[in-house]
């Protein structure tokens, strides 16, 4: 029973910086999942699969594991690379490539 804490990125859908910085504990799958033959349903004897806990920090997420006995493991926290773009560069006269409409 290993569990992974990780800050999740936001999604594709946002540009803002709302539901981002928290901290997430799932569990690791335990048993593969499994094609119903009748209905096509995908489906797993694993319910720690469906468990998703939120923590406001990360401290706040290992002290979780340590203190119910969990096997963790921290993944870092991935920070988006953000670049400076102004209006203004468009129109700067020592741009590399000639700039129209």
């Amino acid at each position: 029973m290993t569990a992974r804490i990780y800050s999740p990125s936001r999604t594709a859908m946002q540009s803002g910086n709302a539901k981002t910085g928290q901290w997430v504990l799932e569990f690791e799958p335990e048993a593969p999942l499994k094609i119903d033959p009748l209905m096509g349903y995908t489906s797993s004897s694993d319910t720690r699969r469906q468990v998703r806990l939120s923590f406001a920090t990360k401290e706040e997420a290992i002290a979780y594991a340590e203190r119910n006995g969990i096997a963790y493991q921290v993944e870092p926290e991935k920070l988006p690379k953000r670049r400076q773009v102004s209006y203004a560069e468009n129109f700067r006269y020592d741009r590399k490539i000639p700039w129209t409409h």
